[in-house]
């Protein structure tokens, strides 16, 4: 049945801004203070106190909606949600309703199999709530994240799979660490995604009856959530049970989402104009003062990437998700032959070393730029390679005096290699004896062997062209 229904996902993700204060009042934001050390009258919402906007909070919000494309209003009003919020004592949210700050904007993706563009309905300003804790004597409230300035990303149903939905938050995530907007760590809560799903018959554009799955904070529980979802959606379709509109969480143990309560529609909020607070007016001149503030965002580098160093556009986007990665990979590049080779070792070697959650490379650019050039021109296998990476890791030094220390440096001397191929051809007369009657694979075990004989130091497209002629002799 699942083969024969197409998943229509929208997303909203809550992005913590990069303020020093809250939104409304100025108490810090820092992250991992003690428990209610860090709020106020204002940001829990006692009787009497009254809110004042941050305007960096603003200038920030602007900021991700110009990265992402989007429409920003001159004109916008804060409004009141109405909702029992355990976690936020003034049992309302200030937000954004009918005229949020940024709409109509859109981001482009790549994943391996196409490239897409993703639609944007709105960017809007609210704060955050606080924090409940669990435990079996009761349940504890933090008020330290009450009243931290967020914005929320609404995006139209566009994506279709898992791959578009990650493809999608790197892509976002990458935009607003560039723009300076948000850290994003999504280990720390910075950004949050909440994940609307619904199924309908391949080919048709009406849309099903969607459930939302909250606050999933990593990429791996989001594409569990909606590889889960989607099956148990389409379950219910085939047994011939209607979708019920809910929202749901996603139990990380089980891989399963469970029902929390029926889904909230606008009118259940009983949204208003917080009285307290003025429109936001947003000048022409500031509009532009901002724009100019804007970094060469992903995209550009991609496609200079592309022209420049001939990288295909899936590395090119794997490469600009992150800015450190993306700064890092110019220096080295700007010092090598070989920038394909230095796109390789950040995409799968330095991922499998760095500590997680760390950006931050160890290893002198230049020195990745000389090892890069030691693979490319077969002085290094790329068994070898690692080896050398790993040991630039916790030293710094030259790549190819490190690689002759540790006895790796390719031989590819053909006088050095002959005696080796002769030697393993005579031995190995099965296999010699398979090759010449038309099974190619028998090269590729002599190949092998000759491995074993140099102790992995053998160049394997040397020591194919010495096997060939031995073999023909």
């Amino acid at each position: 049945m699942s083969a024969e229904l197409e998943m229509v996902i929208g997303l909203e993700i809550h992005a913590e801004l990069k303020t020093k204060t809250k939104i409304f009042c100025g108490c810090s934001t820092a992250f991992g203070a003690e428990p209610n050390t860090q709020c106020c009258p204002v940001c829990t919402g006692m009787p009497g106190a009254l809110p004042v906007l941050n305007r960096e909070a603003v200038r920030l919000a602007a900021m991700a909606g110009l990265a992402a494309h989007c429409r920003i209003s001159r004109h916008s009003v804060q409004d009141r949600k109405n909702y029992f919020y355990p976690d936020l004592p003034k049992a309302y949210q200030i937000s954004q309703y009918d005229r949020p700050l940024c709409e109509d904007g859109w981001l482009d993706i790549e994943t391996e199999t196409e490239k897409k563009r993703i639609g944007i309905t709105r960017i809007h300003i609210e704060e955050d709530a606080g924090k409940l804790i669990h435990r079996p004597e009761g349940t504890l409230i933090d008020c330290n994240r009450c009243g931290v300035p967020l914005i929320e990303i609404v995006t139209e149903p566009d994506l279709h799979s898992a791959a578009e939905v990650r493809a999608f938050l790197t892509k976002l995530r990458a935009i607003l660490m560039y723009a300076g907007v948000s850290d994003c760590k999504m280990n720390e809560g910075s950004l949050r995604c909440d994940v609307n799903l619904s199924v309908r018959p391949r080919g048709e554009q009406a849309l099903g009856t969607r459930t939302e799955m909250k606050n999933l904070n990593s990429f791996q529980f989001i594409s569990r959530a909606i590889e889960y979802e989607f099956r148990r959606q389409a379950g219910e379709v085939a047994a011939g049970r209607e979708i019920v509109q809910e929202t749901r969480r996603f139990d990380e143990k089980s891989g399963k989402t469970f029902a929390m309560r029926k889904k909230e529609n606008a009118d259940d909020y009983r949204y208003f104009p917080d009285p307290d607070l003025p429109p936001i007016e947003i000048s022409e001149q500031e509009l532009a003062q901002w724009e100019a503030q804007l970094p060469v965002l992903p995209d550009a580098r991609k496609a200079q990437y592309v022209d420049r160093f001939g990288l295909s556009a899936y590395v090119a986007e794997q490469l600009t998700a992150s800015r450190a990665t993306a700064d890092y990979f110019e220096q080295a590049a700007a010092l090598t032959s070989a920038p394909k080779t230095v796109a390789g070792l950040l995409l799968t070697e330095v991922p499998r070393l760095l500590e997680p959650g760390s950006e931050v490379i160890p290893v002198q650019p230049r020195r990745m730029a000389a090892l890069a050039d030691l693979l490319a021109q077969g002085d290094l296998s790329s068994g070898a390679g690692k080896a050398v990476l790993g040991a630039l890791w916790t030293q710094d030094g030259d790549p190819r005096t490190l690689a002759e220390e540790l006895g790796l440096l390719q031989i590819s001397d053909e006088q050095a290699l002959w005696p080796v191929a002769l030697a393993v051809v005579e031995h190995n007369p099965k296999a010699a004896g398979d090759w010449r009657r038309g099974k190619q694979a028998a090269l590729q075990s002599l190949v092998g062997q000759c491995m074993k004989q140099t102790r992995g130091r053998g160049n394997p497209a040397v020591l194919q062209v010495l096997l060939r002629r031995a073999l023909e002799q």
